[in-house]
């Protein structure tokens, strides 16, 4: 689950739990909005728990130099990433 999903879960659970006021015959939405919200407060935990300390950092140098025999100027890329 990403981190905008659990979310949505969160705020579609609060909705249900704290400003929906309808009755449904055999299903109580305010259950369903609390599970929702415990499903999208694990999904946010869980998101920046697994995922937070991975981030990568990508570092680019390009540079130019002296143009070839054949043609233009040739260009160098180099890319540095950490974990």
């Amino acid at each position: 689950m990403r981190l905008g999903t659990a979310i949505v879960l969160l705020a579609l659970g609060a909705i249900l739990t704290f400003a929906l006021r309808v009755d449904v015959s055999g299903v109580d939405l305010q259950v369903v909005g609390w599970i929702l919200m415990i499903a999208g407060a694990l999904g946010i935990v869980l998101e920046l728990a697994l995922w937070g300390p991975r981030s990568r950092r990508r570092v680019t140098h390009s540079e130019g130099y002296g143009a070839p025999a054949a043609g233009g100027p040739v260009q160098r890329t180099t890319t540095d990433e950490t974990y």
